[in-house]
């Protein structure tokens, strides 16, 4: 019998074997550690480690996770020279640390599971989505041959999640601002817990809300929040067990809303009339899947909604169109959703030196519904959904020159006496073109086509829609068109190590066609271009980029030629 010293060499030798076939995919390590791991990569402690680690070795049982080291790391490091300062400390010091127990309830595996390296890719897609996550990374330690056990480390980076504050922003022409006060780590335990107060475009608003990702630890979500409006209230409550991942079997929830507004409706960017609205919702939906199987996750979706909405004309203001029909649809669904798990890391793509995860696999969600006077609606309908999307790599390289696309589809609506009514079909193309690593070509084209829409509802176009140069609402119709193409920079400048400095050149470019609610014709082609300033949150969950730009209208009617200065916070550059 070979000594266990002999052992342990020889397993880790044919480890290094297998490693040393994948040395040119571990050069790409650093960025997308999960596809190293995969390829036959070393861990962080120099331990080679196979590419079938998740797989059986030769008659002795699956490979097992064995420890899961879970490393928060302060919203500044004060061992780099250049955030070792007081103010830099004293952040740190009244920040709450993110609690290694919140971390780990989202995690897809625990110590002893069969170790499953898509599972601690989709882990660390899980906790970079979460705002007060700067970042996550998931990777394989240390291997043990002879417990046939792998350790897992879990490193995070937390931001400040406490936002006491005023935020304001303008675009098309208008200013928003906000004065809130919220915590979307409360108590480093993962709640959000939020007290604002802001004027819209539409209406002021004092809002309490509330959201629980992981109640009581486990994978339900609840969720609620109350506004006060000046036009009216809303409120809303939700409770469910989501499919939180790809390989989950089972969801089942219940939601519902109650919302009092006054609704305005516009022609070239200025309001016209306006109305008072009251909408309800509920519903009771569920799914069922057999998980991940073959790169593909399929799920089988059911449920029942309400949804009612009444109208009234606000006291003493005439319409310039009629009153929306009041509607009534309580009706069950059925539907279907395919995932493929195809996910890429990558970064200075939508956000500024952050890791994104973008998703190349295709995907398919629909839904049909019948609503009839038998289940208490007010008239007989089809209601349907439609969600389908997929991304192409065109002439893809793990280097800084690739180029990629991604097209998605929607479409909601429903078929009612032969006819689609307030039905908006879209379809939309993204492409990006790498130039190296500081700048990027972005160019976008979106359609969307209406069909006999709700009183209520309008198909717009203007500076809150993309048309930067425009005000907002500035047309409406019944089909448009937006193209964009987008010089991105990024930079390497931190100021206060407080957020990331890019810059981008853009053309802007749309119309509308067909008459809008009132009976007007669009006003044509319209274009601008502009130039502005990107500022990559990187301490804070407000927001993820921060928008200053200047744009300037091509051409269009005199009321819609001034220069747009736009100030927003967005979730993409």
């Amino acid at each position: 019998m070979l000594p266990k010293r002999t052992v342990h060499n020889a397993y880790c030798a044919a480890a290094a074997v297998a490693a040393m076939a994948a040395t040119m995919t571990c050069a790409s390590a650093d960025l997308d550690p999960a596809a190293a791991l995969r390829a036959g990569c070393f861990a962080p402690d120099g331990t080679p480690l196979s590419g079938k680690l998740s797989g059986k070795l030769s008659g002795k049982g699956p490979l097992r996770i064995g420890a899961i080291d879970i490393i928060v790391e302060e919203v500044f490091d004060t061992t780099d020279p250049q955030e070792d300062g007081a103010a830099y400390r004293l952040a740190n010091a009244l920040h709450y640390a993110t609690r290694r127990q919140t971390i780990r309830q989202q995690l897809l595996f625990s110590e002893g599971d069969v170790f499953d390296a898509q599972r601690l890719e989709e882990s660390a897609r899980i906790l970079r989505n979460r705002r007060y996550l700067y970042d996550a990374r998931v990777q394989p330690g240390s291997c043990n041959p002879e417990q046939r056990t792998i350790d897992v480390q879990v490193r995070v980076r937390d931001v400040w999640s406490l936002s006491p504050g005023v935020s304001f922003g303008r675009k098309g022409g208008v200013s928003t601002s906000r004065i809130e006060l919220e915590d979307r780590n409360l108590f480093g335990r993962g709640k959000h817990l939020s007290f604002a107060r802001g004027q819209s475009v539409d209406r002021s608003t004092v809002t309490l809300a509330y959201d629980d990702p992981n109640l009581l630890g486990s994978w339900w979500r609840a969720s609620g929040s109350y506004a006060d409006n000046s036009d009216g209230r809303g409120q809303s409550l939700v409770l469910e067990r989501p499919f939180y991942s790809l390989d989950t079997r089972w969801s089942f929830g219940v939601a519902g809303a109650d919302i009092t507004q006054r609704t305005p409706r516009y022609a070239l960017g200025e309001k016209v009339d306006e109305f008072d609205e009251r909408t309800e919702r509920l519903s009771i939906h569920g799914g069922w899947s057999r998980g991940l199987e073959h790169g593909w996750t399929r799920r089988w979706l059911a449920g029942v909604r309400l949804e009612r909405s009444r109208f009234t004309a606000t006291t003493g203001d005439s319409l310039q169109a009629p009153l929306p029909t009041e509607r009534d649809f309580v009706y069950p669904w059925m539907g279907v959703e395919l995932i493929e798990d195809d996910f890429t890391i990558t970064h200075n793509q939508d956000q500024i030196q952050r890791i994104e995860d973008l998703q190349f696999g295709r995907h398919l969600r629909a839904e049909v519904g019948l609503a009839t006077s038998g289940f208490g609606a007010d008239g007989t309908a089809t209601l349907f959904a439609l969600n389908a999307g997929a991304g192409y790599r065109l002439n893809y390289s793990n280097n800084d020159s690739n180029d990629s696309l991604f097209v998605d589809v929607t479409g909601a609506g429903r078929l009612q006496g032969g006819t689609l009514r307030d039905t908006i079909l879209s379809a939309t193309a993204r492409y990006y073109r790498r130039q190296g690593s500081r700048r990027l070509l972005f160019a976008s084209l979106e359609g969307s086509r209406a069909f006999n829409l709700d009183l209520d509802h309008q198909l717009l176009l203007g500076g809150d829609s993309g048309l930067r140069g425009y005000p907002l609402r500035f047309q409406s119709g019944d089909s448009r068109v937006l193209a964009t193409v987008e010089q991105r920079f990024f930079t390497n400048w931190y100021p206060l190590r407080l957020f990331h400095v890019g810059a981008a050149v853009f053309a802007d470019a749309g119309r509308t066609w067909g008459e809008d609610v009132f009976g007007a014709l669009p006003s044509g082609w319209l274009a601008d271009v502009g130039f502005g300033l990107r500022l990559g949150s990187a301490r804070s969950a407000l927001g993820n980029v921060l928008h200053l730009d200047v744009a300037f209208p091509l051409g269009g009617p005199p009321s819609g030629r001034d220069v747009q200065f736009l100030i927003q916070s967005r979730k993409s550059f």
